[in-house]
Formats: C-alpha cells, sequence, structure tokens
C-alpha cells in the first residue's frame, strides 16, 4: 500500500517542522509533490528537506506563503547555526563518474548534507528558461533531461553566476555543507579565491568511463585534494568513502 504524504512527512521530517511541511505540499502543484515522493522512494531526505525549502522560497514570491526564511525556521535555527560552522566540501569530475553516489554514501552514514548544482539550478533559474521551449512539466522533468542538453545547461549556470562566478555556490552552501557538480574553471576558480570550501573531492572513473566534452565541463582534477578511485566495484567505491568518511566526520 502506498503510504500518504502525510505519513511520508512524518516519517522524514522532524515532528516540529511537520506542519509547516504539509502545509507547503498544499500550496503547490502535484508534479512537485511527485517530486518530494520520487526523493523519498530514492532514500534521499536530505534532498527532501531542501526541494521543501526551494518550495517555499517560490511560494513567498507568489505571496502564497507570507513567512520568510528557510524551511523549518525557528526549529531548525540552531542547526543552520551548526550547519555555518561545519566544513564546507566541493564534489567535482566528470559525467556519470560517481559524484552523487559519494555525496550520498556520506549523507547516509555521516549525516552530511549536500545539494547538486544541476538540481539547485533546474529549481531556480533552468526550468523558467527552458520549460516552454521542451516542454517541462516541472523541474524534475527539465532536472532528468539535463543529459541531454549538457552544454546548454553549462551555459545558463555560466551566465547566471555572470556577475559573481561563486554564486551558484554561495546559495548552496547557505543550506547545505557540500556542492555536488561544478562544472567551470572561472566558477571554481573564483569559489577557490574566495576561500568558499575546505576541502575539494576529485572521484576519478578514467578507466571505465569518457571523459565529457569540454563544452560542458572545463576543471580538471589539479583542483582537488583528495582523489578517490571509483574504477572498480561499486562495493569497493563505498569502502573507500566510509574510510574518508570517517577521516571527514569522526
Amino acid at each position: 500500500m502506498e503510504k500518504t504524504i502525510e505519513e511520508i512527512v512524518k516519517e522524514v521530517i522532524r515532528k516540529e517542522c511537520v506542519k509547516e511541511a504539509l502545509e507547503i505540499l498544499s500550496l503547490v502543484c502535484e508534479s512537485e509533490i511527485d517530486e518530494f515522493v520520487k526523493y523519498y522512494k530514492e532514500d534521499m531526505f536530505n534532498i527532501c528537506c531542501t526541494h521543501l525549502d526551494w518550495l517555499k522560497y517560490n511560494l513567498v514570491k507568489e505571496n502564497k506563503i507570507e513567512k520568510e526564511g528557510f524551511f523549518g525556521m525557528p526549529f531548525l535555527d540552531e542547526e543552520y547555526q551548526k550547519l555555518k560552522n561545519m566544513k564546507k566540501y566541493l564534489i567535482i569530475s566528470h559525467k556519470r563518474w560517481g559524484k552523487d553516489t559519494l555525496a550520498e554514501i556520506l549523507n547516509k552514514h555521516f549525516g552530511m548534507k549536500f545539494a547538486s548544482s544541476s538540481q539547485t539550478a533546474a529549481d531556480i533559474f533552468i526550468y523558467d528558461a527552458l520549460k516552454e521551449k521542451y516542454g517541462y512539466n516541472n523541474p524534475l522533468e527539465c532536472f532528468e533531461d539535463r543529459i541531454n542538453n549538457r552544454a546548454e545547461w553549462y551555459n545558463l549556470i555560466k551566465d547566471y553566476n555572470k556577475d559573481d562566478r561563486a554564486r551558484l555556490a554561495k546559495e548552496i552552501l547557505n543550506y547545505t555543507n557540500c556542492y555536488v557538480g561544478m562544472r567551470d574553471r572561472e566558477e571554481i576558480d573564483e569559489c577557490v579565491k574566495q576561500g568558499l570550501f575546505d576541502l575539494i573531492i576529485w572521484v576519478d572513473a578514467s578507466k571505465r568511463l569518457e571523459e565529457e566534452d569540454k563544452s560542458s565541463f572545463n576543471i580538471d582534477k589539479s583542483y582537488a585534494d583528495v582523489v578517490i578511485d571509483n574504477n572498480g566495484t561499486l562495493d569497493e567505491f563505498k569502502e573507500r568513502v566510509i574510510r574518508l568518511g570517517n577521516v571527514l566526520f569522526k
């Protein structure tokens, strides 16, 4: 039997924030609720909260909710302050080399909060920019089709950051302590200059997968403080990531 939205919310959201989460979901379209459920089914509970945060942000802009601030305030204010004091990480590599898998393992075993550049960009501005051109019905459809328009996404993110190359990174780090998937050399140079990250991690799958075209990714592993190998099995990769997590978070 499928769980109800209320049951899902009560399972993944702390009890003080359940009422606000249900209010947010009652005010959005069905496709946004479907996206929330999709993250739940994929055990991406961290992204469920991130999605609620962006839904609230848009509802405030549309004057459908009066309360400003991120989802969960003031109940999560203490956690937010803790987040601001936590180390900040950047995970980079070519497409499908294991960036998101690494972040998901660290989230599951060590509670690291993360957001991908693609999902965040889709929620904030890329869906609005491309929905009419490609007929997307929601940010999730836009996000899942990114593989077919990687160069276009790259240029849209680059344009979004034109006045401050670290703009998207700083927005992500406002509510997570890990940015996954930066793609532009000028962006990473500015982030390094501004000292946004304590550690940069590169995932290497070069022995089994091709590199991405420079039209959509022009960063190399010389930026990384740590290189983690992903040329073997998934179990081997998980073991390496957990060893890394034991160093970073314990």
